[in-house]
């Protein structure tokens, strides 16, 4: 027959499509176009003959050639049988058509397990080794996950055959079309336990409680998920388990303040200490202390570093700083001999401060 439509506008492609444009395109279409896609609308089965039609011509070379010419194109016997379109189909998504999942589903995998866990400080910088627990299915040993009482096995399911999926017909405006659904009968494992273990009821599986060691590492921050493959719950008969997801909390310390690799521990001196020097001892984060001389002059806020004393920088070398913040304390409730010391500094300086409120009333 000639054609006179547009199979690029169709497929929603370039002329210059490739192949793997075209089958892709078709794909997308196909699952949006499709009357069950579109129950109510009338013109959905025009649409998907004309889809599948523009995929028939463009996706065979000698076809297109001949499309792109002008000359007649032969579809064949494309929509009389099921040899036609569902071969088609086929090709494109597999036995399970545009809606299916095409695969043997066998036995389910284990549950993934989400745990939370926390760690201090010190922990986070430098990495630890703890332990969390949570209760799922495990893998039942009397059996050994495969549901079977001792001396007996699963036997093959008679409606699959073993396949695990069950084929099934059903007509269309574009011919039989087959459709595959997981076997209802052993729901997709392809075998039947006929009789159970008495530990685990036949699953294969029971409930008890997980214990697994987790490897906290270095330099980690609150809000990190681990994962830990194969650590979540077990799968039935010999299918994978699922994995295991630790989030991780970093509690706060009352010393130090982490902002990324650094942390900062505020300390408070005297005004007399801030002016003439002082040393302190500055906690560090992996136990000990360490001296530092704060210099003559030290102001309010002035910020000192100790190279190499925060916390391990994840996934690679090197550790950040420890820094330390100075606070200077002004006294709020000098005696009279304190104030007047003090006074004479600042007569010494030449700073001029207020008068005790005594000394006003009396000059009055």
């Amino acid at each position: 027959m000639r054609v006179t439509t547009d199979y690029y506008a169709v497929l929603g492609v370039e002329r210059n499509a490739s192949l793997d444009e075209i089958k892709r395109a078709f794909r997308n279409r196909a699952r949006q176009t499709h009357p069950d896609s579109n129950p109510g609308d009338p013109q959905a089965e025009h649409r998907f003959r004309q889809l599948a039609e523009a995929y028939e011509v463009l996706s065979h070379p000698e076809k297109r050639a001949r499309y792109d010419r002008g000359d007649t194109v032969d579809l064949g016997d494309l929509f009389g049988n099921m040899g036609g379109f569902e071969d088609l189909i086929r090709s494109v998504f597999g036995d399970a058509g545009p809606f299916g999942t095409g695969q043997r589903t066998g036995p389910p995998p284990g549950s993934d397990v989400l745990v939370a866990v926390e760690v201090d400080l010190a922990g986070a910088a430098f990495g630890e080794v703890t332990e969390v627990g949570f209760r799922g299915d495990v893998r039942c040993e009397v059996c050994n996950g495969e549901g079977t009482a001792e001396g007996t096995s699963r036997v093959t399911c008679g409606t699959c055959d073993g396949v695990g999926q069950v084929r099934t017909a059903r007509r269309s405006f574009l011919g039989t079309m087959m459709s595959v659904q997981p076997c209802p009968t052993c729901h997709g494992e392809g075998s039947l336990v006929t009789d159970p273990c008495r530990r685990c009821q036949g699953g294969g599986r029971y409930q008890d409680t997980h214990k697994v060691r987790v490897e906290i590492p270095a330099g980690i921050t609150s809000g990190t998920r681990l994962r830990m493959t194969g650590a979540g719950e077990a799968g039935s008969r010999g299918a994978r388990n699922g994995d295991l997801f630790v989030e991780v909390t970093v509690t706060e310390d009352d010393r130090f303040q982490r902002r990324g690799p650094d942390i900062f521990y505020t300390v408070q001196i005297g005004v007399a200490e801030a002016a003439l020097g002082y040393r302190i001892d500055v906690p560090l984060l992996d136990g000990g202390t360490e001296s530092l001389d704060l210099p003559p002059g030290t102001q309010p806020g002035e910020r000192f570093r100790l190279d190499g004393h925060g916390t391990a920088i994840l996934g690679r070398r090197g550790r950040g700083d420890l820094i330390v913040v100075v606070e200077v304390r002004v006294p709020s409730d000098l005696d009279e001999d304190q104030a007047e010391a003090l006074r004479a500094f600042a007569e010494l300086i030449g700073e001029n401060p207020a008068e005790p409120a005594r000394r006003r009333f009396l000059g009055r």
